[in-house]
């Protein structure tokens, strides 16, 4: 097919294609719309749910539902103390979020090398950036692109260095992993870190439109997450300080009454964006197995391409849930840049992105701390592209984009 009649056909039936879009069905809808005929619109019964949910879908004993994945990252900083003083690793090729998260509570960022085929912080990378930092209080692992590194051994340095481990899975919402021992478990559940994050943002596996989460095994932790979420305060009787306040003369405590412990944001979720994702939640399985289809799909209709473009590395153990469908492009044999090729495939009516611009190379980053020459990650953003990947998508789709897409780069 040529490229005016893929834009023609693009036209006729009207849908551009973006790289990633929510997927809203009509019971979605009635699900919002019977929340908001509840008495509470915040602080409802279905945070609770949701929450309830969430932890029974990756096996994790605790969920915190929170207003994003960013707000899931700074809660995730706070829970753990990592205020002034304090360092954390985290990978280069990521969203600003997961390095400002933690860095707003007041850590030192430093930056971990990648693998150029994955985007994945790797043992070796890691090692090299604490090696580096000298020491470090936490690392941030990213879950990239809906897949998994070496978690175990990532664990296992963290352990060693006597850090606390969060995964930044606000990508791999439905990944699974198979561990050295043969052992499956589902990214979330924490079986090998402290705390994972989600995001709900409606480009990834579910959508609350905004909307994030915090998954533990550690009630201390969990109790942290709630304090943090909702301005560091308690109505926890057993937590508070000020006795003649908190309790009448029967010793029993007042019903009005809470304390601050130390000052928090409010960050809570309320109960029709909960509405919407305990919805979406039930169609994880759905979503989740269509992404995986697509990506084959993709896999196989870009095979020809192989002089000029690839498809990222596959990680051995991992289980994608497939966010993104990235693929790695040598943009100077293609004779095109990036911009241009973006452009083209836009006018022919599909959408694509760069995930992402190292983080360590961006100006606030690189003028307050150290800004090591981190190769793998510059590498890995030279090459990246995402092309269209959700739920809704068809084959028909996927060979529409793979045909623009042989034709922009002349093949």
């Amino acid at each position: 097919m040529s490229a005016p009649a893929i834009k023609a056909e693009r036209l006729r039936v009207n849908r551009f294609l973006p790289y990633g879009r929510q997927v809203i069905e009509e019971d979605d809808i009635a699900a919002v719309a019977e929340a908001m005929r509840g008495e509470l619109l915040t602080t409802g019964p279905y945070v609770g749910r949701f929450e309830s949910a969430l932890a029974k879908t990756v096996g994790a004993k605790h969920a915190v539902v929170c207003a994003n994945g960013t707000a899931a990252l700074h809660m995730a900083a706070r829970a753990l103390d990592l205020g002034p003083g304090t360092k954390v690793v985290v990978p280069a090729i990521t969203f600003l979020a997961t390095a400002s998260a933690p860095h707003m509570n007041g850590a030192e960022i430093v930056f971990a090398d990648v693998d150029p085929d994955t985007g994945l912080m790797t043992p070796e990378t890691l090692a090299e950036a604490l090696e580096r930092a000298g020491h470090a209080d936490a690392i941030f692992n990213v879950h990239l692109n809906g897949q998994c590194g070496a978690i175990e051994e990532i664990a296992q340095l963290a352990r060693d260095h006597g850090a606390r481990l969060v995964d930044d899975a606000c990508h791999s919402l439905g990944t699974g992993y198979v561990a050295a021992d043969g052992s499956a478990t589902t990214i979330g559940s924490n079986a090998f870190c402290d705390l994972s994050v989600f995001s709900f943002h409606p480009v990834k596996s579910i959508a609350m439109g905004e909307g994030g989460a915090v998954t533990t095994n550690d009630p201390e932790l969990t109790k942290r997450l709630v304090r943090a979420r909702s301005h560091g305060m308690t109505r926890e009787p057993a937590d508070f300080v000020n006795r003649d306040d908190a309790f009448d003369e029967s010793g029993a405590p007042n019903p009005w009454y809470y304390e601050l412990v130390e000052p928090e944001f409010n960050w809570r979720a309320n109960d029709i964006q909960c509405a919407l994702g305990l919805s979406q939640l039930g169609k994880l399985g759905r979503f989740v197995a269509r992404r995986r289809a697509i990506a084959a799909a993709y896999d196989s209709l870009l095979a020809p391409l192989a002089s000029i473009l690839r498809p990222l590395a596959r990680t051995r153990r991992a289980l994608p849930a497939w966010h993104l469908y990235v693929v790695r492009i040598d943009f100077a044999a293609a004779g095109i840049s990036r911009a241009q090729l973006m452009g083209d495939l836009a006018a022919l009516g599909i959408g694509t992105q760069v995930h992402y611009f190292p983080v360590h190379r961006q100006p606030y980053y690189a003028e307050r701390f150290e800004s090591p020459v981190l190769p793998g990650a510059d590498h890995y953003y030279a090459r990246a592209l995402s092309l269209p990947l959700f739920a809704s998508m068809t084959q028909s789709d996927a060979e529409t984009v793979v045909l623009a897409l042989t034709g922009t780069l002349g093949l």
